[in-house]
């Protein structure tokens, strides 16, 4: 990884289209989004950047912040839902999954969540799991601390159940789909402005903090991770390209700076 140099532009030929960001410990700092942050947020889209988050929170947490943040949508539960601000201030969602499959999915998970809570000592669902729809998620580092055998018995448990899974810097999540975080990075630049993520993806920057970013970090040529990635540093095959200095909001805002730095419009 590169530390990440005051100013983007030099690096990136022509303009940048947009940011795709995760959401915890990346843009919030102890669960809240820090005034560096949102005012970075807003001085992304007052230069006319697209932002969307894409996170592996569920959509029923994420909606308060999809009417309050200026972002152009926030993408939950790993790719495989929207929220999207209308032009009269509603959010609408937006599924990958019809509702037959969705409904189907859903008891399916409901059953490995339990034999997660009974096979795994300690392990218990997160706490923001009356909001999901599409995936499950046990708690490891929010409100809890799983060492690191459990979790990887959890995550074998949800694998072996036919289910993806990965682990982000507070929880451990599993659903059935072919759905993830670039598919759903795919999924909604190509829904909301009609453009083909992988035929620009070098006009795009993406910024995250642990393994649950790697797909991302592997694809995305402008990656970044926050300086708080150094925990998950031994754990991932694929690194960002580059670092920040300041660690959560901190980073993100010195993201921000590096791309508003000498970025024409």
């Amino acid at each position: 990884m590169q530390p990440l140099p005051p100013s983007l532009a030099a690096n990136i030929r022509g303009t940048i289209h947009g940011i795709l960001t995760d959401i915890d410990d990346t843009l919030t700092t102890e669960g809240a989004i820090t005034p560096d942050a949102l005012q970075a947020l807003a001085a992304l889209k007052t230069a006319g950047l697209s932002v969307v988050p894409i996170t592996g929170r569920p959509v029923g947490w994420s909606v308060p912040f999809a009417v309050a943040w200026p972002v152009d949508a926030i993408v939950a539960e790993n790719g495989a839902v929207a929220l999207v601000r209308q032009a009269d201030g509603t959010l609408a969602r937006l599924y990958q999954q019809n509702e037959a499959t969705r409904r189907a999915n859903y008891a399916r998970m409901q059953q490995v969540l339990e034999q997660i809570e009974h096979d795994v000592p300690s392990a218990r669902r997160a706490a923001d799991s009356p909001g999901r729809e599409t995936d499950i998620a046990i708690d490891h580092s929010e409100f809890t601390h799983l060492p690191q055998e459990a979790i990887d018995h959890a995550v074998a448990l949800m694998r072996a159940a036919g289910m993806n899974a990965t682990v982000s810097s507070i929880h451990i999540n599993g659903w059935f789909g072919a759905h993830n975080k670039l598919e759903g990075a795919r999924w909604i630049v190509r829904e909301l402005f009609g453009r083909n993520l992988d035929a620009e993806i070098d006009r795009w920057v993406y910024v995250g903090d642990s393994t649950n970013d790697q797909r991302m970090f592997e694809h995305f040529p402008h990656s970044v991770g926050v300086a708080n990635i150094a925990r998950f540093v031994p754990q991932l095959v694929h690194l960002p390209r580059y670092v920040t200095r300041g660690e959560r909001g901190a980073g993100f805002a010195e993201l921000a700076r590096a791309i508003l730095n000498g970025q024409a419009r």
